[in-house]
């Protein structure tokens, strides 16, 4: 892990600004989702990318009902569940 130089402050509500130049570089859009990481006493925040619940595979995905399946997953599970799939 490589050290930036920059230090910020947690406010009263617990927030912490992420300078510009970091934002730009990781291209972090305002509104975007982070995803927050414990690793002993280090907090990692990675900007959050869906992937296929069951796999994490991240091509080819399916909205269904607010999670990610990718096509694969679902042919698999159609598979399993005694279905023919034409490809």
């Amino acid at each position: 892990m490589k050290s930036t130089g920059i230090v910020r402050k947690v406010d009263e509500l617990g927030r912490v600004v992420l300078p510009i130049e970091l934002r730009r570089n990781l291209d972090i859009q305002e509104k975007d989702a982070l995803e927050i990481f414990v690793d002993d006493e280090r907090i990692i925040l990675k900007k959050y990318e869906p992937a296929d619940i069951f796999t994490g595979s991240m091509e080819q995905l399916i909205d269904y009902k607010g999670k990610k399946i990718s096509v694969q997953s679902i042919k698999e599970l159609a598979k399993l569940a005694g279905l023919n799939i034409e490809e």
